[in-house]
């Protein structure tokens, strides 16, 4: 019987959310520069580099260019002994005009209901739509892939991008990703192999990141 050649290991990717801030549910901080960890986003960011550090063996760890997802990535580096690459297909949303807004104000507009029940028609103004957003980090996670052919890598990410990641892995309409709740520090694990993706695990706090299936 003719041998069949054994199937390509997956890349796991574990999308990790950055750590609390001072303006986390309070404000729209898009892609403002400044914004830094709060005392507890920096103890979130320990605790999952001490999470991720039990894992057999992370290739490596690549961050969105913001401050708040480089201290958490640094906090993740630290704890396994590594250092970050930054990648800007991690970046947060650009929402443009609504920068620096306050969450309670914009959630009175009539742009906000389409931004929960219609995004995949939704543009911020003077920024980009929520599917650029989704497409930009699809293919930085291709793109890192590719690169880290059957390892295991983290990316530390905003919130909306990593939900957008997981909806297109699990072949959800853009549509109905707001359902999907990314928490602070919380890891998201997805398995990317040749014949699309696996979802391991979403918005986990407290375990440590399931392994790809066999």
């Amino acid at each position: 019987m003719p041998r069949t050649a054994a199937r390509p290991r997956p890349t796991v990717v574990l999308l990790v959310r950055h750590g609390q801030t001072p303006t986390t549910g309070k404000l729209l901080p898009g892609r403002a520069p400044g914004l830094h960890l709060s005392e507890v986003g920096q103890a979130q960011a320990a605790a999952v580099g001490e999470r991720l550090a039990k894992l057999k063996k992370v290739d490596a760890i690549y961050a969105s260019p913001l401050e708040r997802t480089r201290e958490t990535a640094g906090a993740i580096a630290k704890a396994l002994g590594m250092k970050v690459k930054l990648d800007r297909g991690l970046l947060e949303a650009d929402i443009g005009d609504w920068t620096g807004q306050e969450l309670k104000v914009v959630a009175k507009t009539p742009e906000w209901k389409i931004v929960h029940s219609y995004p995949s028609g939704f543009r911020f103004p003077g920024g980009e739509s929520f599917v650029e957003m989704q497409s930009r980090t699809v293919t930085a996670i291709e793109r890192l892939r590719k690169a880290h052919p059957g390892q295991t890598i983290v990316a530390v990410s905003h919130a909306d991008t990593i939900k957008a990641a997981v909806a297109h892995a699990l072949g959800t309409h853009l549509d109905l990703f707001q359902r999907i709740v990314i928490s602070p520090c919380s890891v998201t694990s997805i398995a990317y192999g040749d014949g699309g993706p696996t979802v391991l695990s979403v918005n986990s706090t407290t375990e440590t990141p399931a392994p790809p299936p066999s």
